[in-house]
């Protein structure tokens, strides 16, 4: 990657889709905090369950931590460059969110619901994540 320009910065900066990105890691972070409650979770081992919560607790301050950095850099497209190394957990709270706008939607389980908050709201954000996706993969 460090021989690529990442066009994903444009986007953020220019484009603004740092507000969905923040958006999807506030998200991802209140979603690896109500893990233990999950659906998912509770159709697995105890011993699986207790790692994905251990694990999801040594995200959290990395998604708080990535959060910051980005609200404290959009004023030069420059600094956001840093966001490369961060990618993966970018695009997994982005994937998250999407997954579980959908879930929500399928099969109105309430946790999901309660997670997503009014789906009226964040129907359209769906679509937004497909680009955003799309855009911060992008290198040249």
């Amino acid at each position: 990657m460090s021989d690529k320009i990442w066009l994903g910065v444009i986007y953020l900066k220019e484009e603004g889709g740092y507000d969905i990105v923040i958006k999807s890691l506030n998200y991802y972070k209140k979603r690896l905090r109500t893990i233990e409650n999950s659906p998912e979770l509770k159709d697995s081992s105890a011993m699986l369950g207790t790692l994905l919560i251990q694990e999801a607790r040594k995200i959290i301050p990395k998604i708080n931590e990535i959060i910051k950095k980005i609200q404290d850099r959009l004023i030069d497209i420059k600094s956001l460059y840093f966001l490369c190394e961060d990618l993966p957990l970018l695009i997994k709270a982005l994937s998250c969110y999407q997954t579980d706008i959908k879930r929500a939607q399928d099969t109105q389980l309430e946790y999901f619901l309660n997670l997503i908050g009014d789906l009226e709201l964040v129907k359209n954000d769906s679509e937004i994540i497909k680009n955003a996706l799309s855009k911060i993969n992008q290198f040249n």
